[in-house]
């Protein structure tokens, strides 16, 4: 664990750290502070906004835009190269910022978590020590801390004196149950009961410690050394998927339109311009600048108004598509604070009396013995009953210790009498009794089936005992009358029922990944109002086999298809196997978890989300960090991710569609007539008026009903939907090509470039402008709604194709006024247009 050397009697290592009992003081704290530097885990290194920026070029969309303004200016086109490279610039700078935004954030974050430790200082070698609370930041090797219940271990230390003490050393082993710790004054102590590890949390007892090893040579910095590489999450390989086969696409276009013309035209090179023209006009070159403006507003909002820090902006849209989210019982769906469920006397039926010896057994066992704060199952009696115990005189106390899993105070009984109160484990409990086998089976049998029920169960006996002056001891506990048990639930966290109602109502399948016992995972679901569709212990070898072979939404593999799953006694490994298993059978996962042994399951999920409070390491794999474990505020986070969503994938469906259509209509075109059937600096100016209208997809308001369910960019549905509305497109334009071809006037009606050039041009926006609307806000104008960001663009869209051709920008763009005869035809091609868009959509239930 630490370079310190640990070994030895208390002495030795006090002295091989020079130090002592006392402590160290001021001046020598301060001079080794220098030396180790701060108490605090290494943290990953934070790249610079320009090195964000330039890995914003490895995104498919970007690199591809990157490269054609490249190829744009190699052929001497510097309006199509400025106008790419400056989208390339923007996308890549709005990532970046918007990442290193969330970098500060989460920054903040941490400092709301900076705690203090009590340590032992001096003034100078002869001054007395006293105790004061420092920064957790300022301990050094040879600090002597004091530790007490609720208090979370600042650094490695090794126990010198300790009362009772067990610590919850989760988030470094994933064991939720307490771990007894006692110091050891021998030459080969056993390191694991005399260390205590930091970001260990003290649940009961009191110590006194030396520190061993701070900041980065912590066992808790090493456990989150080990370098865990990240699978490609949901949107990565969609984005990738429909990316590369755009890509495909625009690799053959030029080549094409080059031997086309060649071939049937006999020009060369001279269209390579157009031809490089075209490939743009396929690529959506918007979309680097939507994604990035979608996701940081979503982003901002959250960070604003929910307190939740997206770390990674692509991981928004990932959260928009988790169908499983896959949580733990303790601290998200309960409070890790037990309340007593009943009190049940030897027949098994209510006794309140049972309840009554407990808490006085809590009261005087807490007030007798120096323990500074009672454990989680006393402080609930005390609660409950917390009066009771004054009405007694307490005599004595044998508080639980290593090993011993009971308590006992002593009280004054009847006149010359003392009353022992034994509580603790059924087991140890019964086994201290005056009964007979029989009746022994029988009361083990009903602790037991309490036990089944998801109850913590804690046996209570007494006996009355002359009274007399020496000490008791644990000899003393034996013929004991068994008086009943108490039962223990866990509170129920605040809102985690209205939270999961909400999870459910947005598609969202809670798994439930505990340590804990199958039936008290089950028993909160019930009490939550969810009836758990399956519940089992963590996945076996041939569980994990079956579980890739599971499809979505269906029962093939060791999950189900819908509502709640329980899977109890998870290992940390179990979990990173069940996230695995899950996203093989085709789901998108959450994971939320806040420990060391949580990382793996981070880092395996498609979103790892952590609390602000989580262990340094899983807040670093995080892909967002939460100011509270709320699973409320992974709600609001699913919706805004869901928002991002629907508008992402309404801008590619749209803006695909068009490109292709038109592509294809200027590849026909340019096979048909005898000039290009628009000019580069046209297509460029047709693109650009296009583009900024497609700004407004990053402002609209999905329709509630997208919310419901993930948006999921799926490659190969989405490259059908493209390529059938594309192909209705293109049959416009070429619709527009016919008309235009008989209403031309002379006997070379083609010869007229300029007004064939303006009228498709004008085609093409107007045509763009209604596939915007019907195909995003078509619904919520045929509800008699107001038009949407989308739509108001739409209609700038549409009113820039009209104004441009007769206006002197037209005439600089090489083309001119159309008379009033070729409106009225493109009116009626775009009608036709309209209503078999309208009827495709109908059929295809967009």
């Amino acid at each position: 664990m630490a370079s310190e050397p640990v070994t030895g009697t208390s002495l030795q290592v006090l002295r091989r750290l020079d130090s002592g009992p006392r402590g160290l003081t001021d001046a020598e704290a301060a001079a080794r502070l220098a030396a180790h530097g701060d108490n605090v885990p290494p943290r990953p290194h934070t790249p610079s906004v320009l090195r964000r920026a330039l890995r914003g070029l490895r995104e498919p969309f970007t690199a591809v835009l990157l490269t054609l303004g490249l190829v744009s200016a190699f052929v001497a086109s510097w309006g199509t190269a400025t106008v790419i490279l400056a989208l390339v610039a923007v996308s890549c700078a709005l990532r970046a910022t918007g990442e290193r935004r969330a970098d500060r954030s989460l920054a903040a974050l941490r400092e709301l978590v900076a705690g203090t430790a009590t340590v032992l200082r001096r003034t100078d070698d002869n001054a007395v020590p006293r105790a004061h609370e420092v920064p957790v930041t300022d301990l050094v090797p040879g600090d002597v801390v004091r530790l007490g219940p609720g208090d979370l271990v600042p650094a490695d230390v090794r126990l010198l004196r300790s009362r009772g003490l067990t610590v919850r050393q989760d988030a470094l082993t994933g064991e939720s149950a307490p771990v007894p710790k006692a110091a050891a004054d021998l030459p080969e102590p056993d390191t694991d009961s005399c260390l205590c590890f930091q970001g260990s949390a003290v649940v009961a007892g009191s110590a006194t410690a030396v520190v061993v090893a701070t900041g980065p040579h912590t066992r808790y910095a090493a456990a989150g050394r080990t370098p865990q590489p990240r699978e490609p999450s949901a949107f990565d390989r969609s984005v990738h998927g429909i990316a590369w086969a755009l890509v495909r696409f625009m690799l053959l276009t030029p080549p094409l339109v080059l031997m086309a013309g060649a071939a049937v035209r006999g020009r060369g090179l001279e269209t390579l311009p157009f031809a490089v023209s075209v490939a743009v006009g396929l690529t959506p070159e918007m979309l680097p600048v939507i994604v990035t403006t979608c996701l940081a507003r979503s982003a901002a909002l959250l960070a604003r108004t929910r307190r939740v820090v997206v770390r990674r902006l692509p991981a928004l849209h990932d959260l928009g598509a988790i169908d499983v989210l896959c949580v733990d019982k303790t601290g998200t769906l309960t409070l890790d604070r037990p309340v007593v469920a009943r009190s049940l006397g030897p027949d098994g039926r209510d006794d309140p009396e049972v309840l009554r010896w407990a808490a006085v057994s809590a009261w005087w066992t807490l007030q007798l013995t120096e323990l500074p704060a009672p454990d989680a199952l006393d402080e609930a009696l005390l609660d409950l009953a917390e009066a009771v115990g004054e009405q007694y005189d307490g005599i004595a106390a044998l508080p639980v210790a290593p090993g011993r899993r009971l308590a006992t105070a002593v009280v004054a009984g009847r006149l010359g009498h003392h009353l022992l109160i034994t509580k603790g484990a059924a087991e140890d409990v019964l086994e201290r009794c005056e009964l007979s086998a029989t009746e022994r089976q029988r009361l083990l049998a009903l602790a037991a089936r309490e036990a089944a029920t998801g109850h913590r169960v804690l046996a209570v006996a007494t006996a009355d005992r002359p009274s007399r002056t020496r000490p008791y001891t644990p000899a003393d506990e034996r013929a004991l009358a068994f008086r009943g048990l108490v039962t223990f639930h866990d509170e129920l966290a605040p809102g985690a029922a209205e939270s999961l109602r909400t999870l459910t109502d947005l598609g969202v399948q809670v798994h439930i990944l505990t340590g804990d016992h199958p039936a008290t995972a089950t028993r909160v679901c019930r009490e939550l109002g969810l009836d758990p569709a399956e519940t089992r212990t963590a996945p076996t070898d041939s569980d994990e086999a079956r579980s890739g072979a599971g499809t979505r939404g269906g029962g093939a593999g060791p999950f189900p298809g819908g509502g709640t799953v329980v899977v109890a006694r998870c290992t940390p490994e179990d979990k990173a196997r069940v996230v695995s298993g899950l996203r093989a059978a085709g789901h998108t996962v959450g994971f939320l978890g806040d420990g060391v042994n949580d990382v793996a399951a981070l880092l395996a999920a498609d979103v790892g989300i952590a609390p602000r409070a989580a262990a340094a390491v899983a807040r670093e794999s995080a892909d967002v960090v939460l100011a509270e474990k709320d699973l409320t505020a992974i709600g609001h986070a699913v919706t805004a991710g869901r928002r991002s969503s629907a508008n992402i994938a309404a801008y590619l469906r749209v803006t695909l569609s068009s490109n292709l259509g038109n592509v294809l209509a200027m590849l026909a075109a340019g096979l048909l007539l005898p000039f290009l059937p628009m000019l580069p600096v046209q297509v460029l100016a047709q693109n650009l008026c296009f583009d900024a209208a497609q700004l407004a997809f990053a402002h609209d308001r999905p329709a509630p009903v997208e919310l419901r369910r993930p948006t999921v960019l799926r490659p190969p549905a989405f490259l059908r939907f493209i390529t059938g509305f594309g192909m209705l497109n293109a049959v416009a334009d070429l619709a527009t090509f016919g008309v235009l071809a008989l209403a031309l006037d002379g006997p070379d009606a083609l010869d007229d470039q300029a007004v064939f050039h303006s009228a498709w041009f004008t085609e093409n926006l107007l045509t763009q402008a209604l596939v915007m609307l019907l195909l995003r806000d078509g619904r919520r104008l045929a509800r008699g709604g107001r038009p949407g960001p989308v739509g108001w663009a739409a209609a700038l869209l549409a009113a820039v194709g009209l104004a441009v051709p007769p206006s002197p920008l037209g005439a600089a763009l090489g083309m001119t006024a159309l008379p009033p005869a070729y409106h009225l035809l493109l009116a009626a091609v775009l009608g036709l247009y309209a209503l078999a868009l309208t009827v495709a959509k109908v059929r295809r239930g967009v």
